[in-house]
């Protein structure tokens, strides 16, 4: 027998996507700790590597190449990602208290939140988020005026670097660096700089900026400064909830010792959130870099009573200043030099240590016998979570068609239907039931969306959310944290259930080797919209974008496609699933002649089972089918789910018309996770409906035997 997995027993937490965090959990992927579990918080599904931005400003690199995926990373170390904003700690209740969510427990906690650049009036001019900034630099850049006028705000090595940036980018450009004190001070290559922003015509100017106004900025002094793209690097403040957390703080940074410790042993910090009272030292990435294996080392040791190591940073470092062009400027040990060598030195670096993230060790693949029919059954890819892991459609129609006829009157639907259908005092109940393999390690998300999926087959039968009851499998875990995952679950489930209008009255709980989350769901109606009903003419309303069953595939299989963040694409397929359907649902049925929902069986295996209760065809417009970002690239790619080959046989030769093999058209075979409303409704309402929901039409019914034609 197999040994059983160990229980996880210790939470631990990294606050924030920093460059130590992240090279701590590219080495957890290589080397977890048993027993322990892994969470990085996060605002964004990337981080940027800062020390690359002057260079994508040059338009010397694409805006992925400095980019690192947490969501790959997290996949990769086994870790819960949470897309979420940090607001506090209660160090006394162990909880570190988040904006959209209720605060999340831990055992032992690291901070690598980076600092603010923002001035109050120039919040929405700052660097950071990047991916803002970035875009709206490109979209600057694509229709920029004649002689542009770009002002960037403080005057420090990132300032200056990205003043010579802005001024390559666009060499006809009037860039003007504004500081309220001396640009450079202190710094050992100040007047190597001033040179060479000289040279390269950017404007210097002393000032305090007080308003951004359309076109210019205005200063304290009240000088008003023309400016067609403003930003500001200016500011390097640490993050303001620190001050509530009672850590000891030096300015306002969160004071650490030569063990990276804070105030409180639960709680470690690095980069430039830290200041090392031991060693001071400038806020450079540099640093943080370094410090990522000590803080590995002991975070480990800490959760397993082991001696904790001292942090040395190095006296010096070498400071590679990039000059807009693909030159820089070298600075160590009072020597400095520049030309195109230093920029190659920069890049090299910058590249290996990006390289880091997009090739983590991993674990040999276990070796499959050689039994007979066993690799077939394994498949080509790994058996996915969500709806990707049903049973295919071949298999449950044959089971249907060994049960029994319902035998009790009141009972007025039979297997097949989206859900079952009974007659009751004043109408009719529906009741449904799934449950979800774990498609991701949060398990609140995952309540979420199983809570949305399961309610689907009731808005699809046009009934109103009653009652749920919850089926929970949680993996091996202490007590301690088998409550805290069972009260995630639940607690983002019972949102989305009080949302509908649904009591969660009970359910039941046991473990097992992974995560599932399942919900039976009961809804009241006057009368049950089904499956059948469609008509000839009618149009066809979906009202959710196709894609999440290969956007999944691919997050398992960590595949990208070039110059895309499948980090963002995965937060954007997360974000659409989470939408419910409850109000789409209100305004379909009443004139909806059939609906149903798009799920396990895909687009096309679900319209089908639609026309053939109709005894009709149907024509989908392949161009006006609408996709979740990057799902085509991903199925350009090979991603796909596990399930999709099981949905194409289901239907083989009732689907015709185009190359179902073309990456659009594998989409309508694409198993959904709470996918959305597909709805069979009179031509003449379909434009006004669709545009009351921000739905798609996408195809009609026509006569003919039971059958989709692709056009």
């Amino acid at each position: 027998m197999p040994p059983e997995p160990l229980p996880l027993v210790q939470d631990l937490v990294l606050i924030g996507g920093g460059h130590s965090h992240a090279l701590v959990a590219r080495a957890w992927a290589m080397a977890p700790l048993p027993g322990v579990a892994l969470t990085l918080i996060n605002p964004a599904p990337v981080a940027p590597y800062t020390g690359m931005l002057p260079g994508l400003i040059a338009g010397h690199y694409r805006r992925d190449e400095i980019l690192i995926d947490l969501v790959r990373l997290a996949r990769r170390a086994g870790a819960r990602l949470i897309l979420d904003r940090v607001t506090g700690i209660d160090r006394a209740a162990r909880l570190i208290r988040l904006e959209g969510r209720p605060p999340l427990p831990y055992d032992l906690a690291s901070i690598d939140i980076g600092i603010s650049s923002d001035l109050p009036g120039l919040s929405t001019h700052a660097a950071k988020p990047l991916g803002t900034y970035a875009e709206a630099w490109e979209a600057f850049v694509a229709h920029a005026p004649r002689d542009p006028r770009i002002v960037i705000i403080g005057a420090g090595l990132g300032g200056v670097e990205l003043a010579l940036a802005s001024s390559h980018r666009l060499p006809g450009a009037k860039v003007t660096l504004i500081d309220r004190g001396a640009p450079l001070k202190g710094l050992a290559a100040r007047e190597a700089l001033l040179a060479e922003l000289r040279a390269q015509g950017v404007e210097l100017l002393q000032g305090t900026p007080s308003e951004a106004l359309p076109g210019a900025l205005r200063l304290e002094d009240g000088r008003v400064i023309g400016s067609d793209f403003t930003l500001s690097v200016a500011g390097g403040r640490p993050q303001a909830w620190l001050e509530e957390t009672g850590l000891a703080l030096h300015q306002g940074f969160i004071a650490v010792d030569a063990r990276l410790q804070t105030s409180d042993p639960l709680i470690f910090a690095t980069g430039d959130c830290a200041h090392m009272t031991h060693d001071p030292r400038p806020k450079a990435g540099v640093f943080a870099v370094r410090a990522a294996p000590v803080l590995l080392e002991n975070l480990k040791a800490s959760l397993t009573g082991a001696p904790l190591k001292e942090f040395r940073p190095q006296k010096d470092y070498l400071k590679l200043v990039s000059l807009g062009g693909k030159r820089a400027l070298a600075d160590k040990w009072g020597m400095r030099a520049k030309g195109a060598w230093a920029w190659g030195l920069k890049d090299r670096i910058d590249r290996r240590f990006m390289a880091m993230f997009g090739a983590v060790p991993e674990a040999a693949a276990p070796v499959v016998p050689p039994v007979r029919g066993l690799a077939e059954a394994l498949g080509p890819r790994p058996l996915c979570g969500g709806c990707g892991a049903k049973l295919g459609a071949e298999a449950l129609r044959a089971l249907s068609q060994t049960l029994p006829a319902p035998q009790r009157a009141e009972v007025l639907s039979g297997p097949g239907d989206d859900a079952a259908v009974v007659k009751v005092v004043g109408g009719v109940q529906v009741l449904t039931t799934d449950h979800l393999r774990a498609f991701c390690l949060d398990p609140r998300l995952m309540g979420r969306l199983v809570a949305i999926h399961a309610l689907g087959d009731v808005w699809a039968m046009g009934a109103t959310p009653q009652v749920a009851l919850a089926q929970v499998i949680l993996p091996r875990l202490s007590e301690t944290l088998q409550a805290r995952r069972l009260s995630e679950v639940m607690g983002g489930a019972a949102e989305v259930f009080a949302s509908a209008g649904a009591d969660v009255v009970g359910g039941h709980t046991s473990q097992g080797s992974e995560l599932t989350v399942g919900f039976t769901v009961t809804g009241l109606a006057m009368r049950a919209t089904g499956k059948g009903g469609a008509r000839e003419g009618d149009a066809l309303i979906l009202t959710k974008p196709l894609g999440s069953g290969t956007i999944l595939a691919a997050e398992m299989a960590m595949l990208a496609p070039k110059g895309v963040m499948l980090g963002e694409i995965v937060a954007t397929c997360w974000e659409a699933m989470g939408q419910a359907q409850g109000a789409a649902s209100a305004v379909l049925a009443p004139h909806a002649h059939a609906m149903t929902d798009v799920t396990g069986f895909g687009l096309a295996g679900h319209l089908l089972e639609m026309l053939e209760a109709s005894g009709l065809a149907a024509r989908l417009d392949l161009g006006a089918l609408p996709l979740m970002a990057g799902a085509e690239a991903l199925a350009a790619m090979g991603a796909g789910s596990s399930l999709e080959p099981a949905n194409r046989a289901a239907v083989l030769g009732r689907v015709r018309g185009a190359d179902l093999t073309s990456p659009r058209a594998r989409l309508i075979f694409d198993p959904q996770t709470c996918g959305g409303l597909l709805a069979s409704v009179p031509a003449s309402l379909a434009p006004g409906l669709a545009e009351a929901l921000g739905a798609w039409v996408i195809g009609e019914v026509v006569a003919g035997e039971p059958g989709i034609v692709l056009v």
